[in-house]
């Protein structure tokens, strides 16, 4: 029987997803590419990070509440597109969305869910983000925008750093794929997850949604490997933003925006915002982790005069970790593993267990730090020297 208010903190969700949750998918979230380098670093440079706390200071009416995008939001958090989130849990997309629809954030759903575009709008009542992957197939491509425009999408999210695809070991090794093959390997490991496979027997979305039905010629899981790997474009440029932005006709978000350059071209794009993100690690291992490259793109995107909002993504896994990028310039903050963590625990249960972990720990570390309102913490709430260099002192 699980009793959820002894869940403290992410840390907890993510041990119990890695007993039910088959090895291959559990996997596939906690990692990242080549040494994973940047993947820890994400994390690890959020802790060096020091709080300046005050005292006596009236902490009564406290609010995390803000907008991002115009939307207005009970904290500064949006849940981002992660691919295969319905291998983690049946149903997993649908499931994540509800919990943030009942909270009060945002979800976004990606190109390479299990779930598909129709299927979350079926399932909830407020808008929600789609998030697009660039691919070769126009047609597909343009069919996919026409889908979440359709399903009343408030905004679509253009993923910029996933024109290649990184390498990331533990997927080779485990030999990854939806549904999972039926090796003995997998069989084996399947025969110790019992909670997990009566969930998925009891579905039948197994595959990726959005795709398989949709793009040509792709009409179950033999065809769609080769597509897939085929299909990411690497001609992707700054030059198809704009015809992009043209056939969505809506708010647009860039992801995957890690250097001052690409933000001054995120903002003269016309973007509503863009997220300093480095795909959790999962792509260039080596990169700086998302925390230290923000101080500078903030700086950028100030120096244009551009209204185009920062939000940071990758290595958020607690409450503290949403101040500490708030008080650094950011508007908003995205979450993937940290909802990950909770859905492959206890589906939709656990991602609301996760957003209230978060919610809680920003909110009594806002009032320890002298502030009731998220919307005028600043940089003052941190320990000078502890912060600033961030960006240089891996080197």
């Amino acid at each position: 029987m699980k009793n959820l208010e002894k869940v403290t903190d992410i840390e907890d969700l993510r041990q119990i997803a890695e007993r039910k949750v088959p090895r291959m998918f559990y996997d596939y979230v906690d990692s990242g590419s080549w040494t994973e380098t940047t993947y820890r670093n994400n994390e690890s440079d959020f802790d060096r990070i020091k709080l300046r706390q005050r005292v006596l200071v009236n902490m009564e009416n406290r609010s995390l509440e803000t907008t991002m995008i115009g939307e207005r939001v009970k904290m500064p958090v949006a849940i981002a597109p992660t691919g295969f989130t319905g291998m983690m849990w049946a149903d997993g997309e649908i499931k994540a969305a509800q919990a943030a629809e009942k909270f009060g954030v945002p979800f976004s759903l990606s190109t390479m869910s299990i779930c598909s575009i129709e299927d979350i709008a079926a399932h909830t009542s407020k808008p929600f983000w789609f998030q697009l992957y660039v691919m070769r197939d126009q047609a597909f491509m343009a069919n996919l925008i026409r889908r979440a425009k359709e399903a009343n999408c408030s905004a679509l999210i253009l993923t910029a750093d996933l024109q290649v695809l990184g390498q990331r070991h533990k997927d080779i090794k485990n030999g990854l794929s939806a549904p999972p093959k039926p090796t003995l390997t997998n069989i084996l490991n399947l025969m110790t997850k019992p909670e997990w496979c009566l969930n998925m027997l009891g579905t039948k979305r197994r595959t990726f949604g959005n795709i398989v039905g949709h793009a040509k010629d792709v009409e179950d899981l033999s065809s769609l490997s080769a597509w897939t790997a085929e299909q990411f474009d690497p001609a992707l440029s700054w030059d198809d933003v704009a015809r992009i932005k043209d056939m969505w006709g809506g708010k647009l978000i860039i992801k995957g925006i890690m250097e001052p350059e690409d933000a001054i071209m995120a903002a003269r794009s016309g973007a509503d915002a863009l997220v300093v993100s480095n795909h959790g690690g999962r792509q260039l291992d080596g990169a700086l982790s998302s925390i230290s490259a923000l101080a500078d793109i903030i700086q950028a995107v100030h120096a244009e005069n551009s209204n185009i909002e920062v939000w940071l993504d990758s290595g958020v896994r607690s409450g503290q970790d949403v101040l500490k990028a708030l008080s650094l310039g950011a508007k908003g903050t995205m979450i993937g593993r940290a909802f990950l963590y909770g859905l492959g625990a206890y589906g939709e249960d656990g991602v609301r267990r996760a957003l209230e972990i978060i919610y809680k720990e920003c909110d009594i570390s806002m009032a320890f730090c002298g502030h009731t309102d998220i919307n005028t913490v600043t940089d003052n709430i941190l320990v000078k020297g502890t912060y600033e260099n961030l960006k240089t002192d891996h080197f």
